[in-house]
C-alpha cells in the first residue's frame, strides 16, 4: 500500500497564506488572462485594490 503524505503551508506561529486570481485584459488584443499570486491573508485586500 502506498503512504499518504500531507503537506500544509500552515505551521504553528507561520503566516497563513491566499491564492489570489485576477484578470486582467490585454490591450494588444483584448482577451483577459488569469495572473494567480500566493500573498499573505493580511495583504490581500491591498494586492486586489492594484
Amino acid at each position: 500500500m502506498a503512504k499518504k503524505v500531507v503537506a500544509t503551508l500552515k505551521k504553528e506561529g507561520g503566516v497563513s497564506y491566499a491564492k489570489v486570481i485576477k484578470a486582467v485584459k490585454s490591450e494588444k488584443t483584448g482577451a483577459y488572462t488569469f495572473r494567480e499570486e500566493m500573498v499573505p491573508s493580511p495583504l490581500v485586500q491591498e494586492t486586489l485594490k492594484k
